[in-house]
This record gives C-alpha cells, structure tokens and sequence, in this order.
C-alpha cells in the first residue's frame, strides 16, 4: 500500500513541475514546492497503517486529494484570468457608487473602477480632507467643488469664507469660495493639497470632482457602465 502512495506522490510533484514550468516556477518558490512535496510524503507514510487492507479506499482518497492538488495548480497557473472574473461580477453586484480598486498589473500603479448610476453620470464615494462624502465625476468642471455643508464636515469654517468667484451649475449662475483641500482620495487613489471650490450655501445639489483632482490621474476611460481612474 505504500508503494502506491508513494507513487501516487510522484505522479502529484511531475504535475506540479509540469504544470508550473512556464510560470516563473524560481528561488523561494522551488523551495516551497519541495517543502511541500517532503510534507506531503510524511503526511502519506503516516496513513500508510490506516489504510492497510483497504486498498480502494485509499485510492479514492489519493485521488480526491490529487484533484484538490491540480485545482490549485490551475487556479495559480490563470489567477490573472480569474481576477478579470472576480472585478467583473463584483462590479456588477456593487451598488452604484461604490468604489472597487483593481490591480494594473504594474507595480505603483493603483486603479479604481466605479459603477454608473444609470443615467449616464458616474458617482463615487469619496474622501475629502479625511471625511467620505458622494462626489460626481465631472469632467466640464475646472476644479473640485463642495457643497457647503458637506465643506463643513470636512473641516472647513464656511462662515469666514468669502463666496466671490462666479461659477456656473446646472441651477444657472452661483458664487463659489477658493479652498485648498488637504486631501482628496477616491479608493486608493488619494492626492493631497488640491485646488477646490465651495459653493454658496444651497446653490449646489452635487459635490464634483472636476479637474484638479483629475487631471493629476495617469488616464481615466468609461467603458460600458463603469469608469476607471488610473493613478
């Protein structure tokens, strides 16, 4: 019976070796591998006495445990393939707004993709000076505008604020008070010291995220239903 665990081993660590040999299988990871392999071979010479005289049953363990083995081998071997999967269903289960960082593959980089909000615009919860507030993506506007309230819970003294520089909404003309915001983040991408606006009390229904934060991006692109920002 050992002889076949045994063999059953060796068959495991050849398609392991196989199975990785184009994926930078080096270093730390071959030690790994064999690591495991002398693992595993313990583990089988310990069961070798529970087995005696069940031949079958050992087999059928042997190979449930081979195919748990090969299971992980090919998750490895497409992670990236898989993780496209993974950002695709949990963009589409995430509600609108709602911010979910992906990986760009190139190390420094950071990426965020947002969900639509189904008529066309593109919403995320973001981070002002610390505090998270709902911002529209706003390509047409020059800088980072705030509401006037929401200026506040992010530490601003609106009342010594003069509202002096015209700007236009969608609600027709407003007057606006230049700011420096200490921080602006949306997902991991956060930029500090940011050129901003807040607008005169009730004269604004929507933070926006307009230039100043965007135009230190990488790139950002929409695609079908989500936008992704690129830092």
């Amino acid at each position: 019976m050992l002889g076949w665990l045994a063999a059953a081993l060796i068959i495991l660590v050849a398609v392991f070796v196989y199975l990785s040999s184009g994926s930078e299988l080096e270093g730390g990871r071959v030690a790994a591998a064999i690591g495991f392999g002398a693992l595993a071979l313990l583990y089988l010479f310990a069961l070798a006495g529970d087995y005696r005289n069940r031949s079958i049953q050992a087999l059928k363990h042997v190979a449930a445990w081979g195919l748990i083995f090969v299971g992980f081998i090919v998750a490895y071997s497409f992670r990236g393939e898989l993780k496209t999967v993974f950002y695709r269903v949990a963009g589409e289960v995430m509600p609108p707004g709602h911010v979910l960082t992906v990986e760009t593959g190139t190390e420094g980089n950071k990426a965020v993709k947002i969900r639509s909000t189904g008529n066309g615009h593109f919403a995320a919860m973001s981070q002002v000076n610390g505090t998270s507030m709902r911002m529209l993506v706003d390509t047409g506007a020059s800088t980072v505008v705030l509401k006037a309230t929401d200026a506040r819970r992010a530490g601003i003294d609106v009342g010594k604020l003069s509202f002096s520089i015209p700007v236009s909404t969608a609600n027709g003309l407003a007057y606006a008070a230049p700011v420096r915001l200490r921080s602006v983040g949306v997902g991991d991408i956060v930029y500090n010291d940011i050129e901003a606006l807040v607008a005169k009390p009730g004269s604004l229904n929507e933070n926006l995220l307009g230039m100043t934060f965007l135009k230190r991006l990488r790139s950002y692109d929409v695609t079908g239903n989500f936008m992704t920002l690129r830092g």
